[in-house]
């Protein structure tokens, strides 16, 4: 959540400003923890940069014109790419193949066109579940500082480490205010609120209350900035 919401905010920030001066950018994410496979989520996450990399890297390539064995190859290479525009360190680069390899693993089994069938919830469920463990994984990779560390840190996500190595227990860092901010972060991670923003054009009280609501969030995330110390977005080192 802590990665998604600082680089998505400072995305509509962006796409924000720039309509102010006339420019329009396009949307750069689209609810990507709704994802039911790691091919969606690549479509809905940081979509300026999954777009460029297909118009220049991926069809440049040859894309998908040259057989499947060429498809995979062009794939595995624009996903190592993605890693090293991150950084050239050996998290960044083993987190772009990670999800790389989710990516040919789906290609292979065609998971585009078993994704546009209907499915019973409880596979839905089950999918959702699979692309969350694949891509929160891979944010360990990504905000560890190296392999070591992540490695350890994915171990005792799943209980495999032992307790002897473990500073604090997970009831040290959660208090009501973290309860709170996540369960936030969970809707505001969905398109509750933007389903709500589409109707409330049709009922004022509806739409009274979307603007009081922005106004309060507004407000306190000023008095928030106002308050804090320096904290730059996590996304500016890139």
């Amino acid at each position: 959540f802590q990665l998604y919401f600082d680089f998505s905010g400072y995305s509509d920030m962006a796409i924000g400003l720039g309509l102010i001066f006339g420019f329009r950018f396009m949307e750069n994410f689209n609810y990507p923890y709704i994802s039911k496979s790691i091919t969606e989520f690549w479509r809905r996450w940081h979509m300026s940069l999954s777009t460029w990399f297909k118009q220049y890297v991926y069809i440049s390539l040859g894309g998908n014109r040259n057989g499947k064995i060429k498809t995979l190859r062009n794939l595995g290479i624009v996903f190592l790419l993605t890693g090293i525009w991150h950084g050239a360190e050996w998290t960044f680069i083993v987190w772009g193949i990670w999800h790389g390899l989710f990516i040919i693993i789906e290609k292979i089994f065609n998971i585009k066109e078993y994704a546009s069938k209907p499915h019973s919830w409880c596979t839905n469920i089950f999918r959702h579940i699979y692309c969350i463990l694949a891509f929160v994984i891979g944010w360990v990779m990504f905000r560890a500082d190296t392999m070591t560390y992540a490695w350890d840190y994915i171990k005792n996500m799943f209980g495999l480490i032992g307790e002897h190595k473990i500073a604090y227990k997970l009831a040290y860092y959660i208090d009501n205010i973290e309860i709170i901010a996540f369960i936030v972060a969970i809707m505001c991670a969905m398109p509750i609120f933007n389903n709500i923003l589409n109707i409330k054009h049709e009922r004022k009280w509806l739409r009274a209350g979307v603007n009081i609501w922005l106004i309060i969030l507004f407000i306190l995330s000023s008095a928030t900035i106002a308050a804090s110390t320096y904290n730059p977005f996590i996304y500016f080192r890139f």
